[in-house]
């Protein structure tokens, strides 16, 4: 081979590596903002987001690039991490929780947002209908929300004795008094006393806990909030040793250990969101794709929970059951 020529072909080689980042950079890129932690559960989420986005004809690495925020709670964090996600001229936001949804819309006018939240996001102003969202932000309600009567009905089916109930609320979160709302209501209708606890961080968990075992509250419902499923473990844990009977709004509480969930599949509704932000990464307008709602709801019921406090499922709600972990 002649000098020249090895060269020539050594000069091309060294440039495949520049040419292969090049091309990366200039993929559109999602800015995936997120409440909750990079955890086991969330790293399930991000998979079915990105079977989503496959689906819809967009992989990252190929047509997309994916950078990645999590507020792990915190939700003070949310405004600069939103910040420097636009820093990297994100296309699009992807917002996990009503929480991060508040901080990119606040961050930007403009850019689309697809956000997955237990709230309403017409009671709160984000969007203008369900059907016709009307500006740039739609996605997934999930409905945690809405489910807190039915999450208390299940509760006193299981524990037919229950005579006071602690709700475990976040008043950081603005979905905070509509979910309480929905708790109240149904309380009311069932003649069932509660008393609502809050906690903002994993200290104010531990003395709601704390507070409900002195009571002598029969049993816990910890309404949806993404500072919740961060300290999922914490929880759970504590309903444990303080031999609380509680009732969760997602699989993964029971899946930890907790005693029972009921409410839509995070993965699936993920798995919409990336078919979402495919579609608008191609061309659609957020503003004509209606918020999507789940029409499928898992109760789960962990056995080996329940008999460690010494409860006995009822048969007629163990048939209900759509899993049941023993």
């Amino acid at each position: 081979m002649r000098r020249r020529e090895f060269i020539a072909l050594l000069g091309g080689a060294a440039a495949w590596p520049f040419a292969a980042r090049a091309q990366q950079a200039a993929l559109p890129i999602i800015g995936y903002l997120s409440a909750t932690a990079d955890d086991h559960y969330s790293r399930q989420w991000l998979g079915d987001f990105r079977r989503g986005l496959a689906e819809g004809g967009r992989v990252e690495g190929s047509d997309v690039a994916i950078e990645f925020r999590w507020a792990q709670g915190h939700y003070d964090r949310l405004p600069a991490l939103a910040n420097e996600l636009l820093g990297r001229h994100v296309a699009i936001f992807f917002a996990g929780g009503l929480p991060a949804a508040l901080a990119a819309k606040q961050a930007t006018p403009t850019i689309p947002i697809v956000f997955v939240m237990g709230a309403d996001p017409v009671k709160l102003g984000l969007v203008a209908s369900l059907n016709r969202p009307g500006g740039q932000l739609t996605g997934i309600a999930q409905l945690f929300g809405a489910l807190g009567g039915k999450r208390l009905e299940l509760i006193r089916e299981l524990v037919p004795s229950l005579a006071a109930l602690a709700v475990l609320s976040n008043p950081n979160n603005a979905n905070a008094a509509d979910h309480l709302n929905e708790i109240e209501t149904a309380a009311r209708a069932m003649g069932q006393t509660l008393d609502i606890l809050q906690a903002r961080n994993d200290g104010e968990i531990e003395a709601a806990f704390a507070t409900l075992a002195a009571r002598k509250d029969g049993a816990v419902l910890v309404a949806d909030d993404p500072l919740f499923s961060v300290r999922r473990d914490q929880i759970v844990a504590l309903a444990a040793r303080h031999a609380v009977p509680a009732s969760y709004y997602a699989r993964e509480f029971a899946v930890a250990g907790g005693l029972m969930s009921y409410g839509s599949s995070s993965r699936e509704n993920h798995r919409l969101a990336g078919n979402y932000v495919a579609r608008i990464l191609k061309g659609a307008n957020p503003a004509d794709l209606p918020v999507l709602q789940p029409t499928a709801f898992e109760l789960v019921i962990n056995v080996k929970t329940a008999k460690t406090l010494g409860l006995e499922i009822p048969p007629t709600l163990l048939a209900r059951a759509d899993e049941v972990i023993e």
